[in-house]
Protein backbone atom coordinates (compact mmCIF):
# COMPACT_ATOMS: atom_id res chain seq x y z
CA UNK A 1 0.00 0.00 0.00
CA UNK A 2 1.18 3.43 -0.78
CA UNK A 3 2.46 6.00 1.76
CA UNK A 4 -0.65 8.05 0.64
CA UNK A 5 -3.22 5.70 1.29
CA UNK A 6 -2.17 5.41 5.11
CA UNK A 7 -2.11 9.14 5.29
CA UNK A 8 -5.51 9.66 4.18
CA UNK A 9 -7.67 11.40 6.80
CA UNK A 10 -10.60 8.91 6.36
CA UNK A 11 -8.57 5.96 7.10
CA UNK A 12 -8.90 4.78 10.63
CA UNK A 13 -5.88 3.09 12.24
CA UNK A 14 -5.78 0.65 15.09
CA UNK A 15 -2.81 -1.48 16.42
CA UNK A 16 -3.13 -5.09 16.63
CA UNK A 17 -1.87 -7.89 19.21
CA UNK A 18 0.80 -9.17 15.94
CA UNK A 19 3.53 -6.64 16.24
CA UNK A 20 3.86 -6.14 13.08
CA UNK A 21 1.00 -5.64 11.54
CA UNK A 22 -1.76 -2.20 11.86
CA UNK A 23 -5.51 -2.56 10.81
CA UNK A 24 -6.24 -0.16 8.36
CA UNK A 25 -10.13 0.64 8.59
CA UNK A 26 -11.74 1.88 5.57
CA UNK A 27 -15.22 2.94 4.65
CA UNK A 28 -17.47 1.75 1.80
CA UNK A 29 -20.72 2.33 0.11
CA UNK A 30 -22.04 -1.23 -1.40
CA UNK A 31 -25.10 -1.46 -3.73
CA UNK A 32 -27.26 -4.66 -2.04
CA UNK A 33 -30.48 -4.16 -3.55
CA UNK A 34 -31.42 -2.45 -7.05
CA UNK A 35 -30.05 -2.84 -10.84
CA UNK A 36 -26.21 -1.91 -9.52
CA UNK A 37 -26.40 -4.77 -7.20
CA UNK A 38 -22.58 -5.25 -5.72
CA UNK A 39 -20.98 -2.15 -6.87
CA UNK A 40 -19.10 -0.76 -4.39
CA UNK A 41 -17.14 2.44 -3.79
CA UNK A 42 -14.80 3.52 -0.90
CA UNK A 43 -14.85 7.00 0.59
CA UNK A 44 -11.32 8.16 0.10
CA UNK A 45 -12.23 11.65 -0.93
CA UNK A 46 -13.64 14.09 1.29
CA UNK A 47 -16.84 14.61 -1.03
CA UNK A 48 -18.63 12.50 -3.33
CA UNK A 49 -22.08 12.10 -5.13
CA UNK A 50 -24.26 9.85 -5.81
CA UNK A 51 -27.06 9.54 -8.65
CA UNK A 52 -27.42 8.07 -12.39
CA UNK A 53 -26.00 11.29 -14.37
CA UNK A 54 -22.23 10.49 -15.67
CA UNK A 55 -20.43 13.31 -13.50
CA UNK A 56 -21.06 11.73 -10.13
CA UNK A 57 -18.31 9.75 -7.94
CA UNK A 58 -20.91 6.91 -7.94
CA UNK A 59 -23.29 5.87 -10.82
CA UNK A 60 -26.48 4.10 -10.03
CA UNK A 61 -28.54 2.49 -13.12
CA UNK A 62 -31.42 3.31 -11.32
CA UNK A 63 -33.96 5.19 -13.22
CA UNK A 64 -35.75 6.26 -10.12
CA UNK A 65 -32.82 7.66 -8.73
CA UNK A 66 -32.49 11.54 -9.31
CA UNK A 67 -29.66 12.77 -11.79
CA UNK A 68 -27.91 14.35 -8.86
CA UNK A 69 -29.59 12.48 -5.71
CA UNK A 70 -27.10 12.90 -2.53
CA UNK A 71 -23.52 13.57 -1.67
CA UNK A 72 -21.61 12.38 1.50
CA UNK A 73 -19.01 14.55 3.06
CA UNK A 74 -15.78 13.83 5.26
CA UNK A 75 -15.70 16.41 7.98
CA UNK A 76 -14.53 16.76 11.11
CA UNK A 77 -13.62 12.68 11.41
CA UNK A 78 -17.75 11.97 10.27
CA UNK A 79 -19.37 11.20 7.13
CA UNK A 80 -22.50 13.11 6.46
CA UNK A 81 -25.06 12.09 3.69
CA UNK A 82 -26.76 15.00 2.03
CA UNK A 83 -29.84 15.08 0.00
CA UNK A 84 -29.57 16.88 -3.04
CA UNK A 85 -33.36 17.89 -3.57
CA UNK A 86 -33.52 14.44 -5.24
CA UNK A 87 -37.27 13.78 -6.88
CA UNK A 88 -37.84 10.61 -4.58
CA UNK A 89 -36.22 11.56 -1.54
CA UNK A 90 -33.45 9.55 0.44
CA UNK A 91 -34.12 7.03 3.30
CA UNK A 92 -31.43 6.01 6.13
CA UNK A 93 -32.75 3.04 7.51
CA UNK A 94 -36.33 3.25 6.81
CA UNK A 95 -36.50 7.28 7.52
CA UNK A 96 -36.48 10.25 5.23
CA UNK A 97 -33.79 12.61 5.95
CA UNK A 98 -32.23 15.72 4.51
CA UNK A 99 -29.31 15.45 6.25
CA UNK A 100 -27.24 12.90 8.64
CA UNK A 101 -24.43 11.00 10.30
CA UNK A 102 -24.05 7.76 8.81
CA UNK A 103 -22.51 5.20 10.84
CA UNK A 104 -21.62 1.66 9.66
CA UNK A 105 -24.60 -0.70 9.01
CA UNK A 106 -26.40 2.04 7.96
CA UNK A 107 -29.23 1.53 4.81
CA UNK A 108 -29.52 4.14 2.13
CA UNK A 109 -32.59 3.72 0.22
CA UNK A 110 -32.79 6.16 -2.95
CA UNK A 111 -35.14 5.01 -5.63
CA UNK A 112 -35.33 1.40 -6.22
CA UNK A 113 -31.89 1.04 -4.97
CA UNK A 114 -30.40 0.34 -0.89
CA UNK A 115 -26.38 0.76 -0.49
CA UNK A 116 -25.30 0.05 2.71
CA UNK A 117 -22.20 1.97 4.33
CA UNK A 118 -19.68 -0.48 5.29
CA UNK A 119 -16.39 -0.02 7.53
CA UNK A 120 -13.69 -2.78 6.61
CA UNK A 121 -9.97 -3.04 8.12
CA UNK A 122 -6.87 -3.88 5.87
CA UNK A 123 -3.67 -5.13 7.20
CA UNK A 124 -0.56 -3.19 6.28
CA UNK A 125 3.06 -3.45 7.58
CA UNK A 126 4.09 -0.39 9.53
CA UNK A 127 7.85 0.18 9.46
CA UNK A 128 8.60 1.08 12.94
CA UNK A 129 10.07 4.46 13.22
CA UNK A 130 13.73 4.54 13.85
CA UNK A 131 13.39 6.81 17.12
CA UNK A 132 13.55 5.59 19.96
CA UNK A 133 11.34 8.85 21.55
CA UNK A 134 8.14 10.81 20.89
CA UNK A 135 7.14 12.85 23.80
CA UNK A 136 7.78 11.97 27.18
CA UNK A 137 7.85 8.36 26.09
CA UNK A 138 11.01 6.30 25.46
CA UNK A 139 11.35 2.68 24.34
CA UNK A 140 13.46 0.64 21.68
CA UNK A 141 10.62 -2.30 21.36
CA UNK A 142 9.54 -3.00 18.01
CA UNK A 143 5.94 -2.19 19.24
CA UNK A 144 6.49 1.34 20.82
CA UNK A 145 8.50 2.09 17.87
CA UNK A 146 5.65 1.10 15.65
CA UNK A 147 3.40 3.37 17.76
CA UNK A 148 5.69 6.31 17.61
CA UNK A 149 5.78 6.05 13.94
CA UNK A 150 1.73 6.12 14.03
CA UNK A 151 2.37 9.08 16.52
CA UNK A 152 4.26 10.81 13.74
CA UNK A 153 1.74 10.65 11.27
CA UNK A 154 -1.44 10.92 13.11
CA UNK A 155 -0.30 13.98 15.36
CA UNK A 156 -0.40 16.64 13.24
CA UNK A 157 -3.74 15.74 11.85
CA UNK A 158 -7.28 16.48 13.32
CA UNK A 159 -8.26 13.04 13.80
CA UNK A 160 -10.35 11.79 17.01
CA UNK A 161 -7.83 9.33 19.09
CA UNK A 162 -8.70 6.98 21.66
CA UNK A 163 -5.55 5.47 23.56
CA UNK A 164 -6.40 1.81 24.94
CA UNK A 165 -4.48 -0.02 27.70
CA UNK A 166 -3.83 -1.24 31.13
CA UNK A 167 -3.34 1.14 33.97
CA UNK A 168 0.01 2.89 34.18
CA UNK A 169 0.52 2.05 30.81
CA UNK A 170 1.44 6.07 29.59
CA UNK A 171 -2.04 6.96 27.92
CA UNK A 172 -1.90 10.36 29.18
CA UNK A 173 1.83 10.97 27.93
CA UNK A 174 0.29 9.57 24.45
CA UNK A 175 -2.32 12.15 24.60
CA UNK A 176 -0.25 15.11 25.69
CA UNK A 177 2.28 14.08 23.14
CA UNK A 178 -0.35 14.07 20.65
CA UNK A 179 -1.07 17.73 21.33
CA UNK A 180 2.49 18.56 21.28
CA UNK A 181 3.00 17.65 18.01
CA UNK A 182 0.10 18.74 16.18
CA UNK A 183 -1.03 22.24 14.99
CA UNK A 184 -2.75 22.70 18.04
CA UNK A 185 -0.16 23.09 20.21
CA UNK A 186 -0.01 26.51 21.77
CA UNK A 187 -3.91 26.20 22.35
CA UNK A 188 -4.62 24.58 25.79
CA UNK A 189 -4.46 21.07 26.70
CA UNK A 190 -7.71 20.59 28.66
CA UNK A 191 -7.76 16.99 30.91
CA UNK A 192 -10.94 15.38 32.34
CA UNK A 193 -11.45 12.58 34.29
CA UNK A 194 -14.81 11.05 34.02
CA UNK A 195 -13.75 8.37 36.51
CA UNK A 196 -13.28 11.35 38.85
CA UNK A 197 -15.99 13.14 38.74
CA UNK A 198 -19.49 13.04 40.59
CA UNK A 199 -21.95 11.34 38.01
CA UNK A 200 -24.29 14.30 38.47
CA UNK A 201 -21.91 16.94 38.09
CA UNK A 202 -20.37 15.24 34.72
CA UNK A 203 -22.36 17.06 32.19
CA UNK A 204 -21.70 20.54 33.86
CA UNK A 205 -17.75 19.63 34.11
CA UNK A 206 -17.62 18.82 30.62
CA UNK A 207 -20.19 21.30 28.37
CA UNK A 208 -20.52 24.58 31.26
CA UNK A 209 -23.60 25.76 32.86
CA UNK A 210 -24.77 28.63 33.16
CA UNK A 211 -26.01 30.57 36.13
CA UNK A 212 -28.78 29.32 38.70
CA UNK A 213 -29.33 26.21 36.52
CA UNK A 214 -29.10 24.16 39.19
CA UNK A 215 -28.61 24.26 43.68
CA UNK A 216 -25.03 25.71 43.81
CA UNK A 217 -24.79 27.08 40.42
CA UNK A 218 -24.27 30.96 41.62
CA UNK A 219 -22.42 31.69 38.34
CA UNK A 220 -21.99 30.50 34.70
CA UNK A 221 -18.68 28.36 34.16
CA UNK A 222 -17.32 27.01 30.85
CA UNK A 223 -16.76 23.46 30.76
CA UNK A 224 -14.01 21.30 29.45
CA UNK A 225 -14.56 22.13 25.86
CA UNK A 226 -15.05 25.40 26.13
CA UNK A 227 -11.97 25.69 27.90
CA UNK A 228 -10.02 23.70 25.48
CA UNK A 229 -11.22 26.46 22.49
CA UNK A 230 -8.42 25.78 20.03
CA UNK A 231 -6.72 23.20 21.57
CA UNK A 232 -7.27 19.76 22.67
CA UNK A 233 -9.74 17.98 25.53
CA UNK A 234 -8.21 14.47 26.77
CA UNK A 235 -11.18 12.38 28.19
CA UNK A 236 -9.47 9.96 30.46
CA UNK A 237 -11.32 6.84 31.33
CA UNK A 238 -13.93 7.45 28.77
CA UNK A 239 -15.14 4.15 29.36
CA UNK A 240 -16.91 5.37 32.65
CA UNK A 241 -18.81 8.00 31.20
CA UNK A 242 -23.30 7.08 32.30
CA UNK A 243 -24.81 5.62 29.32
CA UNK A 244 -27.03 8.79 29.26
CA UNK A 245 -24.72 11.20 28.87
CA UNK A 246 -23.02 9.19 25.82
CA UNK A 247 -25.64 10.52 23.52
CA UNK A 248 -24.99 13.88 24.53
CA UNK A 249 -20.97 13.76 24.19
CA UNK A 250 -21.70 11.91 20.72
CA UNK A 251 -23.74 14.91 19.45
CA UNK A 252 -20.98 17.37 20.69
CA UNK A 253 -18.29 15.36 18.11
CA UNK A 254 -20.55 15.38 14.92
CA UNK A 255 -22.53 18.79 14.94
CA UNK A 256 -19.03 20.43 17.16
CA UNK A 257 -21.37 22.25 19.32
CA UNK A 258 -22.39 22.00 22.76
CA UNK A 259 -24.77 23.15 24.94
CA UNK A 260 -24.26 24.72 28.76
CA UNK A 261 -26.81 23.32 31.23
CA UNK A 262 -29.39 25.96 31.50
CA UNK A 263 -28.67 27.58 28.29
CA UNK A 264 -31.13 28.31 25.50
CA UNK A 265 -28.44 28.17 22.58
CA UNK A 266 -25.94 26.05 21.42
CA UNK A 267 -22.34 27.29 21.44
CA UNK A 268 -19.94 26.30 19.17
CA UNK A 269 -16.21 24.18 19.87
CA UNK A 270 -13.42 24.10 18.14
CA UNK A 271 -11.03 21.45 19.41
CA UNK A 272 -9.57 18.05 18.85
CA UNK A 273 -10.88 14.93 21.26
CA UNK A 274 -8.35 12.42 22.60
CA UNK A 275 -9.43 9.84 24.76
CA UNK A 276 -8.63 7.16 27.16
CA UNK A 277 -9.67 3.98 28.68
CA UNK A 278 -8.47 0.83 30.39
CA UNK A 279 -11.13 -1.03 29.17
CA UNK A 280 -12.04 -3.27 26.14
CA UNK A 281 -14.87 -0.71 24.55
CA UNK A 282 -15.27 -3.52 22.07
CA UNK A 283 -16.55 -5.38 24.48
CA UNK A 284 -18.37 -2.70 26.64
CA UNK A 285 -20.35 -2.20 23.31
CA UNK A 286 -21.20 -5.87 22.93
CA UNK A 287 -22.58 -6.17 26.73
CA UNK A 288 -24.60 -2.71 25.92
CA UNK A 289 -22.38 -0.74 28.54
CA UNK A 290 -21.38 1.64 25.42
CA UNK A 291 -22.82 2.93 22.40
CA UNK A 292 -21.23 1.55 19.27
CA UNK A 293 -21.99 4.91 17.66
CA UNK A 294 -20.32 6.58 20.13
CA UNK A 295 -17.49 3.90 19.94
CA UNK A 296 -17.43 4.24 16.19
CA UNK A 297 -17.08 8.25 16.07
CA UNK A 298 -14.28 8.12 18.63
CA UNK A 299 -11.79 5.73 17.38
CA UNK A 300 -10.90 7.08 14.03
CA UNK A 301 -7.69 6.39 15.30
CA UNK A 302 -7.32 3.96 18.31
CA UNK A 303 -3.78 3.32 19.76
CA UNK A 304 -3.10 -0.22 22.19
CA UNK A 305 -0.72 0.42 24.33
CA UNK A 306 1.56 -2.79 25.38
CA UNK A 307 1.73 -3.52 28.89
CA UNK A 308 5.54 -3.08 30.41
CA UNK A 309 5.92 -7.27 30.52
CA UNK A 310 5.69 -7.36 27.28
CA UNK A 311 8.36 -4.36 26.71
CA UNK A 312 10.72 -5.15 29.16
CA UNK A 313 13.69 -4.40 26.60
CA UNK A 314 12.41 -0.94 27.22
CA UNK A 315 13.25 -0.76 30.66
CA UNK A 316 16.94 0.52 31.20
CA UNK A 317 15.69 3.41 28.61
CA UNK A 318 12.74 4.20 31.13
CA UNK A 319 14.91 4.09 34.36
CA UNK A 320 17.06 6.70 32.30
CA UNK A 321 14.66 8.58 31.35
CA UNK A 322 13.25 8.65 35.04
CA UNK A 323 16.58 9.28 36.58
CA UNK A 324 17.14 12.25 34.73
CA UNK A 325 13.80 13.68 34.37
CA UNK A 326 12.84 13.42 37.73
CA UNK A 327 12.53 15.75 41.00
CA UNK A 328 12.72 12.84 43.15
CA UNK A 329 16.34 12.77 42.01
CA UNK A 330 17.70 15.95 42.60
CA UNK A 331 20.45 17.26 44.93
CA UNK A 332 19.69 20.94 46.53
CA UNK A 333 22.25 22.31 43.94
CA UNK A 334 20.03 20.81 41.26
CA UNK A 335 22.89 18.18 40.52
CA UNK A 336 21.47 14.15 39.80
CA UNK A 337 21.71 12.33 42.88
CA UNK A 338 21.46 8.86 40.91
CA UNK A 339 23.88 8.24 37.78
CA UNK A 340 23.35 4.37 37.46
CA UNK A 341 21.61 1.15 38.65
CA UNK A 342 23.49 -2.11 38.68
CA UNK A 343 23.46 -4.64 35.72
CA UNK A 344 22.37 -7.04 38.38
CA UNK A 345 19.55 -4.28 39.44
CA UNK A 346 18.22 -4.00 36.04
CA UNK A 347 17.75 -7.33 35.25
CA UNK A 348 15.92 -7.64 38.10
CA UNK A 349 13.71 -4.94 37.04
CA UNK A 350 13.19 -6.64 33.96
CA UNK A 351 12.14 -9.71 35.14
CA UNK A 352 9.37 -8.59 37.33
CA UNK A 353 5.93 -8.43 35.23
CA UNK A 354 4.94 -5.12 36.33
CA UNK A 355 1.21 -5.18 37.28
CA UNK A 356 1.46 -1.36 37.39
CA UNK A 357 3.17 -0.71 34.62
CA UNK A 358 5.49 2.20 33.82
CA UNK A 359 3.85 4.42 36.79
CA UNK A 360 4.96 1.45 39.30
CA UNK A 361 8.14 1.67 37.72
CA UNK A 362 8.66 4.94 38.41
CA UNK A 363 7.54 4.08 41.92
CA UNK A 364 10.22 1.97 42.17
CA UNK A 365 12.74 4.09 41.56
CA UNK A 366 12.05 7.07 43.28
CA UNK A 367 12.11 4.68 46.47
CA UNK A 368 14.96 3.17 45.39
CA UNK A 369 16.60 6.99 44.83
CA UNK A 370 15.49 7.77 48.49
CA UNK A 371 17.66 5.08 50.13
CA UNK A 372 20.73 5.10 47.87
CA UNK A 373 23.69 6.82 50.01
CA UNK A 374 26.05 7.28 46.86
CA UNK A 375 25.33 7.13 43.18
CA UNK A 376 24.53 3.86 42.28
CA UNK A 377 21.12 2.12 42.90
CA UNK A 378 21.89 -1.48 43.57
CA UNK A 379 20.01 -5.09 43.43
CA UNK A 380 19.86 -5.07 47.16
CA UNK A 381 17.74 -1.75 46.90
CA UNK A 382 15.60 -3.56 44.89
CA UNK A 383 15.22 -6.40 46.73
CA UNK A 384 13.99 -4.51 50.25
CA UNK A 385 11.78 -2.24 47.92
CA UNK A 386 10.07 -5.72 46.92
CA UNK A 387 10.31 -7.20 50.07
CA UNK A 388 8.26 -4.08 51.47
CA UNK A 389 5.88 -4.85 48.08
CA UNK A 390 5.10 -8.78 49.73
CA UNK A 391 6.87 -9.20 45.96
CA UNK A 392 10.08 -11.53 46.97
CA UNK A 393 9.99 -15.34 47.33
CA UNK A 394 9.36 -15.49 50.85
CA UNK A 395 6.51 -12.87 50.42
CA UNK A 396 7.75 -10.71 52.95
CA UNK A 397 5.18 -8.31 54.99
CA UNK A 398 5.74 -4.52 54.02
CA UNK A 399 7.64 -3.19 57.13
CA UNK A 400 6.18 -1.01 59.28
CA UNK A 401 6.24 2.55 59.16
CA UNK A 402 6.48 4.45 62.74
CA UNK A 403 4.67 8.09 61.81
CA UNK A 404 4.53 9.02 65.39
CA UNK A 405 8.93 9.66 65.49
CA UNK A 406 10.21 12.57 63.34
CA UNK A 407 10.80 12.00 59.88
CA UNK A 408 14.90 11.44 59.87
CA UNK A 409 14.18 8.68 63.42
CA UNK A 410 11.85 6.90 61.15
CA UNK A 411 13.67 6.90 57.94
CA UNK A 412 17.08 5.91 59.74
CA UNK A 413 15.23 2.97 60.85
CA UNK A 414 14.46 1.88 57.71
CA UNK A 415 17.58 2.39 56.36
CA UNK A 416 19.08 0.47 59.13
CA UNK A 417 16.92 -2.35 58.82
CA UNK A 418 17.76 -2.35 55.20
CA UNK A 419 21.28 -1.96 55.64
CA UNK A 420 21.23 -5.41 58.38
CA UNK A 421 18.74 -7.23 55.81
CA UNK A 422 21.25 -6.57 53.13
CA UNK A 423 24.19 -7.50 54.69
CA UNK A 424 23.12 -10.22 55.88
CA UNK A 425 22.00 -11.58 52.21
CA UNK A 426 25.11 -10.74 50.71
CA UNK A 427 27.07 -12.11 53.38
CA UNK A 428 25.47 -15.49 53.48
CA UNK A 429 25.60 -15.53 49.41
CA UNK A 430 29.23 -15.09 49.53
CA UNK A 431 29.81 -17.65 52.34
CA UNK A 432 30.34 -15.14 54.99
CA UNK A 433 33.59 -14.17 52.70
CA UNK A 434 34.32 -10.96 53.41
CA UNK A 435 36.52 -9.86 50.71
CA UNK A 436 34.20 -11.31 48.21
CA UNK A 437 30.75 -9.53 49.74
CA UNK A 438 32.93 -6.38 49.79
CA UNK A 439 33.54 -7.19 46.28
CA UNK A 440 29.86 -7.39 44.68
CA UNK A 441 28.72 -4.49 47.01
CA UNK A 442 31.19 -2.33 45.48
CA UNK A 443 31.84 -0.78 48.81
CA UNK A 444 35.02 -0.28 51.08
CA UNK A 445 36.10 -3.62 53.01
CA UNK A 446 36.51 -1.83 55.80
CA UNK A 447 33.32 0.39 55.87
CA UNK A 448 31.73 -3.52 55.22
CA UNK A 449 33.51 -4.76 58.78
CA UNK A 450 32.54 -1.46 60.52
CA UNK A 451 28.85 -2.18 59.34
CA UNK A 452 29.05 -5.73 60.49
CA UNK A 453 30.16 -4.89 63.58
CA UNK A 454 27.39 -2.42 64.30
CA UNK A 455 24.36 -4.79 63.40
CA UNK A 456 26.44 -7.64 65.07
CA UNK A 457 26.33 -10.06 62.28
CA UNK A 458 29.96 -12.40 62.39
CA UNK A 459 32.67 -12.96 59.17
CA UNK A 460 33.77 -15.91 58.26
CA UNK A 461 36.38 -16.04 60.78
CA UNK A 462 34.01 -15.20 63.57
CA UNK A 463 31.71 -17.82 63.06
Amino acid sequence: MEEKDFESKTDLLKLEDAPEVVSLRKCQLVVIEGPSKNKKITLNKNKITIGKRDNNDFILEDKTVSRNHLEIEYASDSFILRDLNSTNGTYLNGSKVKEAYLAPGDAIKIGNSVIEFVAFDEKISIEPSPKEAFGMMVGKSRKMRQIFAILEKISPSQATVIIEGETGTGKDLVARAIHEHSTRKAQPFQVFDCSGVAPNLIESELFGHEKGSFTGAVRSRAGAFEAARGGTVFLDEIGELTLDLQPKLLRALESREIRRVGANAPTKIDVRVVSATNRNLKKEVAEGRFREDLYYRMSVVKILLPPLRERAEDIPLIVQKLLTDGKFNKTPSGALKVTRVEDDALKMLMRYTWPGNVRELANVIERACSFVEKDTISRSHLEFIFAEMGENEEGTERMKIDADLPFKEAKQMIVEEFEKEYLEDLLKKHNHNLSKAAREAKVDRKHIRNLLKKYGIPTKGEM
